[in-house]
């Protein structure tokens, strides 16, 4: 029974009802599903439960009906309680694909059944081993049979793959025509894994320095109903780009609450931890770097507020939530580097903790899109400068 209510909006009122599900999930939790390699389904299932996950599902589909920014704040104090809502963020960000662009009778037959957690749709299967971040290199096809589409090729980094019932899907149905963007033909499905998982589609796990359940996923003439196509076909890219700002926007979140914890943590034990007779955050050189830390995060958390507001006021944003995520992911790394450093060897230790939420807040400078790339686009669309290569 969802705890959420579509009243809820204020941040505290949020910060209370996350608190409440986090309080079954203490430190000692993420590091034994750390330490496992273990996918946290408890906590998964506690938050869909509480309706934490379809918070911006409409009404009429069983969710909140929330703007973005209240699921912002739903993962930006899971990180920030010490949580790692990487296991389900996805589901969010990647059902708005569905709810924007698909047809009335595929968000009837989905969107319920996903709010209320009889399925789950956490993957989405983009990024290829020839592609990289070069969508329009991928090789993955969808070639039409009938009432079908027969897909065949290969995605990687596509994480919860071997978690989720249901994955959207980018493919290739037709090359560019002359003169078409290199982008053009291409298309999104909701896949039933469900129906293929060990026949026609294969999950391989990739092991990392993160619990974050990756994976490589195999195509090997797996059916694709046609009715399952969403919006047009061709048109893929499209929709693909259409969401990146919300998810830019969310990780951008978790990546605050990150570093909100690391500046409490190493806040709270340089006020308890004593060396030469004296706590050592009496020591400028231990109380300085926190005290940028907490500067940093918090300006971070102003960028990602302030294009929290444009992303639900229906303004362009695309900008906005490319530079909040950058400096949000910088600005959690510089708290884990400090909270690590003034925990000294201890922060290696892992009954502090401190060494798998370091880990953890590294990806964000690399996925869902690296730093360098933000740095491209801000360069080319807001300054300018010549496209580079």
């Amino acid at each position: 029974m969802s705890i959420l209510t579509p009243d809820i909006l204020a941040p505290d009122e949020i910060a209370d009802v996350v608190a409440r599900v986090m309080r079954d999930f203490p430190g000692e939790y993420w590091q034994r599903t750390d330490r496992e390699r273990a996918y946290p389904t408890d906590f998964v299932t506690a938050m869909t439960e509480a309706g934490l996950l379809s918070v911006l599902i409409p009404e009429e589909y069983g969710g909140a009906g929330q703007p973005l920014s209240v699921a912002g704040r739903i993962l930006m104090e899971v990180h920030r309680l010490g949580g790692n809502a990487g296991a389900a963020h996805a589901q969010m960000y990647t059902m708005g694909t569905v709810l924007r662009h698909g047809s009335e009778a595929q968000k009837a037959e989905w969107l319920p059944r996903i709010a209320s957690g009889e399925l789950r749709l956490q993957a989405f299967g983009v990024t290829e081993p020839t592609a990289g971040t070069d969508t329009s290199s991928i090789r993955t096809r969808a070639r039409r049979d009938g009432d079908r589409y027969v897909v065949n090729g290969q995605k990687v980094w596509t994480s919860r793959a071997e978690h989720s019932d249901l994955m959207l899907l980018l493919a290739r149905t037709s090359d560019p025509a002359e003169g078409e963007k290199r982008t053009a033909g291409m298309s999104i499905f909701l896949v039933d894994m469900r129906e293929v998982r060990g026949k026609s589609l294969t999950i391989r796990p990739i092991r990392t320095m993160l619990n974050h359940a990756t994976t490589e996923v195999f195509f090997n003439d797996m059916p694709a109903p046609a009715a399952n196509l969403i919006g047009e076909e061709g048109k893929g890219f499209r929709y693909l780009l259409d969401g990146l700002n919300a998810e830019r926007l969310l990780i951008a979140s978790e990546c605050v609450g990150d570093g909100r914890w690391f500046v409490e943590t190493a806040t709270r034990y340089a006020q308890e931890r004593e060396v030469f007779r004296r706590p050592i955050g009496q020591n400028q050189g231990v109380q300085f770097p926190i005290a940028r830390a907490h500067i940093a995060v918090e300006t971070a958390a102003l960028s990602v507020d302030h294009a929290m507001r444009l992303y639900d006021a229906g303004q362009p944003c695309g900008a906005e939530a490319n530079m909040a995520k950058l400096v949000a992911s910088e600005a959690s790394w510089q708290a884990g580097d400090t909270c690590l450093q003034t925990h000294g060897g201890y922060g290696f230790a892992e009954e502090y903790d401190v060494e798998r939420k370091f880990r953890e807040t590294r990806l964000y400078q690399v996925a869902p899109i690296s730093t360098n790339l933000i740095l491209s686009h801000v360069a080319e669309h807001v300054l300018g400068l010549p496209r580079s290569f």
